[in-house]
């Protein structure tokens, strides 16, 4: 299927990858928004709202063309972990998956100048019990401060960390690529 340009509006190189990986034509164009969102709302709901409040975010015309926004996020027990402030952020972060199952969220946005389209993707994951060296050796080798979680499933944290994913390897990295292409799809149509 041949689909419009799209307007790629993440920071994020994994997201860039895996689009390019995927044969689409984008290009990224930045926006500046705030990632704070409302406290009542729950999971995918998080990851929606910043994904729908980053397009609202794009000013410029769009021109037949698609804007794309996504936000991830990791949640354990109810509570929501984005990127770490710092060191001992990202130690907390990952000492509370150590040994557990957890859950990651990714909020997607299609946009074109005429309808908006808003979905999640959610894939459970399942962490090897971690010691506590480990956990720094990784924060000091891997630099996971960009990440969700304070993790990267590409990195040595998936290969070595993690015990058992369910669902989508791509949405953990940031973009769950086979329900993208199917919700672009049917955006479309």
């Amino acid at each position: 299927m041949q689909f419009p340009k799209i307007l790629l509006a993440s920071k994020s190189p994994r997201r860039q990858e895996i689009l390019s990986m995927c044969h689409f034509d984008f290009e990224v164009v930045s926006i500046d928004a705030e990632e704070n969102y409302p406290s009542e709302l729950k999971n995918n709901e998080v990851c929606e709202y910043l994904a729908l409040h980053k397009a609202q975010h794009y000013t410029q015309p769009l021109e037949n063309k698609i804007l794309v926004t996504a936000d991830t996020i990791v949640c354990i027990d109810h509570l929501v972990l984005n990127k770490p402030e710092n060191h001992d952020h990202a130690f907390e972060m990952l000492s509370l998956l150590s040994g557990k199952k957890h859950t990651v969220y990714t909020g997607v946005c299609i946009k074109n100048d005429e309808k908006t389209h808003v979905f999640s993707d959610a894939t459970e994951v399942e962490f090897y019990d971690l010691t506590p060296d480990e956990i720094n050796a990784y924060i000091q080798n891997c630099q996971p401060f960009d990440k969700a979680g304070s993790y990267g499933i590409q990195d040595w944290m998936g290969y070595l960390g993690v015990k058992g994913i369910n669902g989508c390897y791509f949405n953990v990295m940031g973009f769950p690529s086979g329900r993208f292409y199917r919700e672009l799809t049917s955006f479309l149509k």
